[in-house]
């Protein structure tokens, strides 16, 4: 399902990624949800949802990168 604001995210989002990753998130996330509208199973047979949850971490992970010491999301550099 779309996420109409990023209060909605899972909470492995929301309590993980700062405000910016968060709406990068919530924009691929939808974009992908729309784009396997007409599939049942998305990449490799994962479901819609679990592709489009795969898809939202990638984009987040094009700006932001674990801090491997302080295990916070931090833009890169």
């Amino acid at each position: 399902m779309p996420y109409k604001s990023t209060s909605e995210l899972p909470d492995s989002v929301k309590d993980n990624l700062r405000e910016h990753a968060q709406h990068i998130y919530q924009k691929a996330f939808n974009s992908a949800w729309k784009q396997y509208a007409d599939s049942k199973a998305g990449h490799d047979g994962d479901t819609r949802e679990e592709t489009a949850h795969q898809v939202a971490w990638a984009a987040v992970k094009k700006k932001y990168e674990k801090d491997p010491d302080s295990g916070e999301w931090v833009a890169k550099k």
